[in-house]
């Protein structure tokens, strides 16, 4: 369970406000845990003029926060991704559309398409392999921790939501604060580890025994791994952080079952309750964004599975900071999953 909003935030005040230009309007920010996150109220995604702006006074925000909800934005499609492009380079779906032969049902290809809804509108089943594949979001992680590039800022826009009390909430995780809160001789353990990350590795822990991902193709070993250092500075804050997710399967140079082991472990402790809250959906138009060097995120699990629709269309901003290729090489393409 996620931690309850601490009713007196001990390291944030209870409102902070970001003055604006005239063009936009200045932002407030309510706490929604004692460390990090908030909900944000006067930003103004209607007039498109005022999103340089806007998408500055974001990013003062998250580096604070770590991560921002926004209610009833009224974005659409074509402004999410016109407002996420000022964020930095975007990622895209073209590679899997080309190399998996999949079908992209949104009106961009910036659009990740993280909901449950098929090509042609239905609910997503949960005993077929797309279902399979997208378990592991119900585990914390980092987008794009697998890929040689990792992803800076997410921005997740919701367009059709379950009804109320049937789950689908998006829980965060603060890994600056749970690097903080490690004892000094981990820490000092810890300092030079190179995780070696790979999608398959998610998958297959959120679906044990499940046929569907047994062949080669899923393994993780026989398939590329995201190398990144598990201690990171967070740069927009100076803040140190644990850059860890159920994406990491081993450290390079240890043992891989002990390795594995530490690293799970290490999970498990930045999930804790304390350093968690969970973001309720309540309608379409609600937008977070966070930023995957500093938080992990996960979706919660609910009744509305294989019965009601969850539309959720992220864009992924890639890392712009001097960490952002880990130890893989510069400029690589490849993208885990793909053959």
């Amino acid at each position: 369970m996620a931690a309850a909003v601490a009713a007196n935030p001990i390291q944030m005040p209870l409102t902070d406000k970001v003055v604006g230009q005239a063009s936009q309007p200045s932002l407030t920010y309510r706490p929604l845990h004692r460390t990090f996150g908030a909900e944000v109220t006067g930003a103004d995604f209607g007039d498109v003029s005022s999103y340089p702006k806007l998408c500055e006074q974001v990013k003062e925000g998250l580096a604070k926060y770590g991560v921002l909800v926004f209610r009833n934005t009224g974005l659409d499609d074509d402004r999410h991704v016109a407002f996420s492009h000022l964020f930095g380079d975007l990622d895209d779906i073209t590679p899997f559309v080309a190399g998996l032969g999949q079908k992209n049902r949104l009106s961009s290809d910036y659009l990740f398409d993280v909901g449950n809804v098929n090509p042609d509108g239905t609910v997503t089943q949960t005993d077929t392999k797309r279902a399979a594949l997208l378990r592991c979001n119900y585990h914390f992680h980092a987008d794009s921790a697998f890929n040689p590039r990792r992803a800076g800022y997410s921005l997740l826009l919701a367009h059709h939501l379950p009804p109320p009390g049937t789950g689908g909430a998006t829980e965060f995780a603060d890994t600056r604060q749970a690097y903080d809160d490690l004892d000094d001789v981990t820490k000092k353990r810890i300092a030079d580890y190179v995780v070696m990350n790979s999608q398959h590795q998610c998958r297959r822990a959120a679906n044990p025994g499940n046929p569907m991902l047994d062949g080669a193709e899923h393994d993780p070993m026989q398939n590329r791994f995201g190398k990144h250092k598990l201690v990171q500075l967070h740069e927009p804050s100076g803040r140190m952080n644990l850059y860890i997710a159920a994406h990491a399967h081993h450290v390079e140079g240890k043992d891989i079952d002990g390795g594995h082991k530490e690293l799970l472990e290490l999970l498990e402790y930045a999930g804790r309750p304390e350093y968690t809250f969970q973001v309720d959906w309540k309608e379409p138009g609600d937008l977070v964004i966070w930023d995957n060097t500093c938080v992990l995120h996960r979706s919660v699990q609910g009744t509305y599975e294989g019965k009601y629709l969850r539309d959720l269309r992220r864009t992924t901003v890639h890392d712009m900071s001097s960490q952002a290729w880990g130890l893989n090489e510069v400029g690589a393409t490849w993208r885990s999953g793909l053959p």
